[in-house]
């Protein structure tokens, strides 16, 4: 089905996707790149901190401002700063002018949409589409994404086939960052006026930041950041790592284990939209995410590697359906000129609650059979699920308050 989507919507389809290409090469080459240049373990550690810490500054900054001054300026500006932290990364090895522009540059150690781009895009996608397939879009926008970084992750094997020594290889691939970033530049440019927040008979005067959903948001941000402080003890090394400890799996059985994931994550995507048809945006999330979870807490009592691996396989068959239609609620139950703020604020609460769940680390997996990372995660997802159900079941998206009422009204 091809979706209906405005000249807009494509061309963000496209942002997203070389975006995404970029960010797959480079975090796979980032730590290796630095440590041929010469930094230490802990100034490379450092310049991975700058750079998950300045893109959620990076994101509150743009987006606060970005449905006053202009999303596409502020969309333009975030490419030229990619831009120039490229060239940073690609003439000089001082660990402090590293620091300094992977704060501002959205450099992404892990592959992840780490600055305001996706929260800008998430916050224009609903104007490019009709209210009914609008999760349909923020699927497919997924889906695109998933797939481009999985390519990118490939495109690091292009150095070896130009016969590019090392250190060479790498500054290409930094390189082609930049002309990526450059594209970027180029595609923001061609966007149109009409992705700008629209003004409502409410807001005669626009403002910075969130102010009509501003508790909608609130309640938001704190459940999104127990989500993923959840989901900061299962990231994919961390899982990795306790398969090795606990069942003694090699690296290319983890390589088959973690390809079967992400192809299983990116499919359940294009599953969401007509589940969110039938069943509503927020049960979908909740109802899809909860069975996930449970099956989690079972992958640590599983007795051997085939077993563990059939059930991580089948929970990321459900778990990122909640994905898309998590996006799209938000984006639907916010104030429609305050979105891009609104998304900027929870992509940050993420991001906050992904961070402090590593630094344990240590004592996770000090004792492996016991499985403490898929307990504590899956004990604290279904706590969110049931919270988020509770707190949110009222709280209709305009499309299904509509359908409610002409269903009450024939009846």
């Amino acid at each position: 089905m091809r979706l209906p989507l405005s000249r807009d919507g494509r061309l963000l389809f496209i942002t997203c996707g070389v975006r995404s290409f970029a960010y797959g090469f480079l975090s796979v080459i980032l730590g290796l790149y630095l440590g041929a240049v010469g930094l230490s373990t802990t100034a490379i550690g450092w310049v991975f901190t700058a750079a998950l810490a300045g893109g959620a500054v990076m994101t509150v900054l743009i987006t606060a401002v970005a449905d006053s001054f202009g999303r596409r300026a502020l969309l333009i500006l975030g490419a030229m700063l990619m831009a120039l932290a490229g060239c940073i990364f690609a003439l000089s090895d001082n660990p402090i002018l590293l620091v300094f522009a992977a704060i501002f540059g959205t450099i992404s150690p892990s592959g992840k949409e780490v600055g305001p781009f996706l929260s800008l895009e998430q916050a224009i996608l609903p104007q490019t589409t009709q209210d009914q397939h609008r999760t349909a879009v923020f699927s497919a926008y997924n889906l695109v994404g998933s797939f481009a970084g999985a390519v990118g992750a490939l495109a690091v094997g292009l150095p070896s086939l130009l016969s590019l020594p090392v250190v060479s290889g790498y500054r290409f691939l930094v390189w082609a960052y930049v002309a990526s970033a450059i594209a970027l530049m180029a595609l923001f440019a061609m966007l149109s006026p009409s992705i700008e927040a629209k003004a409502t008979a409410t807001s005669q005067t626009r403002k910075i930041g969130v102010k009509k959903s501003r508790g909608i948001v609130a309640k938001l941000a704190g459940l999104f950041a127990l989500d993923a402080l959840a989901g900061g003890f299962i990231v994919q090394s961390i899982v990795a790592y306790w398969f090795y400890l606990r069942f003694k799996t090699d690296l290319n059985t983890l390589g088959g284990i973690f390809f079967g994931t992400n192809l299983l994550a990116a499919l359940s995507f294009l599953a969401a939209p007509a589940m969110a048809r039938r069943f509503g945006l927020l049960n979908t999330m909740v109802f899809t995410h909860l069975p996930s979870n449970f099956l989690l807490l079972l992958i640590p009592l599983m007795p051997n590697v085939e077993w563990a691996v059939t059930v991580l396989l089948l929970r990321h068959l459900l778990s990122q359906m909640d994905v898309p239609t998590r996006q799209s609620y938000t984006m639907a139950v916010v104030d429609p000129d305050e979105r891009s703020a609104s998304a900027g604020i929870l992509s940050v609460a993420r991001n906050a609650g992904a961070a402090v769940a590593p630094l344990f680390t240590g004592a996770v997996l000090a004792h492996p059979s016991l499985g403490w990372p898929f307990l504590l995660a899956g004990g604290l997802k279904v706590v969110y699920d049931l919270w988020i159900f509770a707190v949110f079941r009222k709280v209709k998206p305009p499309e299904e308050s509509r359908y409610q009422s002409l269903h009450k009204y024939m009846h």
